[in-house]
């Protein structure tokens, strides 16, 4: 449109992703309190002079002035960068953690997949995001449990949370033994259908204290436990979202999470079939 100048707002928001542009800029992907998830260009803001550099890397939580239309009716759908105040900076907490970064990477490609349409609204998800992020750089609770915790409230919010207290299909109340992930989560006997996972009780109440934020239950349960809980919350996310994390398998799932520690070889890691099929990894439950 002839003669738009582009307006300038504030709003907060957690940096999800930064992408290279040119010789000196870069493509920041960020999740907003009040304008949902929107791409800006920060200028220059790779070189040695610039501004403001280090506020904007992965997992900051930061309040900004960006220049563009909010509601993407006019112009470019990239917004500019033109101004920006630290609020916590998470990311330099966990430069050498690899299993809090690894967590970090994962939240923050979750929240960049639950969130399709741009300039779409979900302040719950914000804050969500900035919850997690939180609770993984004051270190309060394992690694593990704070990204599991996130994954299967981000799926409350999308509509997948698995069904827990009650048989996915039929809903018949109970404690059932059976988890189907393409079912929808715990399923009775007569729901059963064949590749259904059977995990351990205390496996079905972690994901139910994690839902809920029962850290009390949640973190005095067992390694082993934790794994197999990964192993489904991975998979229930993975099926609905069709496709792949990348850096879910990555995250460290051993008992030395809560800590710092070297790149696992597959642990916790979900096995990806061929047409998309989507299963829990070795550390997963068991199958029939």
């Amino acid at each position: 449109m002839a003669g738009y100048r582009r307006q300038l707002y504030r709003d907060d928001a957690v940096v999800l992703r930064v992408q290279k542009l040119g010789e000196s800029d870069r493509i920041i992907t960020l999740l907003t309190r009040r304008h949902g998830r929107l791409r800006a260009v920060a200028r220059g803001i790779r070189r040695t002079t610039s501004k403001f550099g280090a506020r904007l890397e992965p997992f900051g939580h930061v309040d900004l002035q960006l220049a563009g239309d909010p509601k993407g009716n006019h112009g470019s759908s990239l917004h500019t960068v033109s101004q920006v105040e630290a609020i916590d900076l998470h990311g330099k907490r966990f430069l050498g953690d690899y299993p809090r970064y690894t967590a970090a990477s994962a939240i923050a490609e979750t929240a960049e997949r639950l969130t399709p349409v741009e300039r779409e609204p979900s302040l719950r998800l914000f804050q969500l995001t900035v919850g997690a992020l939180k609770a993984l750089s004051r270190g309060e609770h394992a690694t593990t449990l704070v990204l599991d915790a996130y994954l299967l409230r981000g799926m409350s919010l999308a509509g997948w949370a698995p069904a827990l207290i009650a048989c996915a299909v039929c809903g018949t109340p109970g404690r059932h033994r059976a988890f189907s992930v393409p079912a929808g989560g715990a399923v009775c006997p007569d729901c059963r259908p064949p590749g259904a996972a059977h995990p351990a009780p205390a496996t079905i109440d972690l994901m139910s204290a994690l839902t809920t934020g029962d850290w009390v239950v949640a973190d005095a349960t067992e390694s082993g436990v934790r794994r197999e809980c990964s192993g489904l919350v991975a998979a229930h996310l993975q099926w609905h979202l069709e496709r792949a994390l990348r850096s879910l398998p990555l995250v460290d799932r051993g008992p030395s999470a809560a800590g710092a520690a070297s790149p696992p070889e597959g642990a916790g890691a979900v096995v990806l079939r061929p047409h998309g099929d989507v299963e829990a990894g070795a550390d997963g439950a068991s199958r029939e």
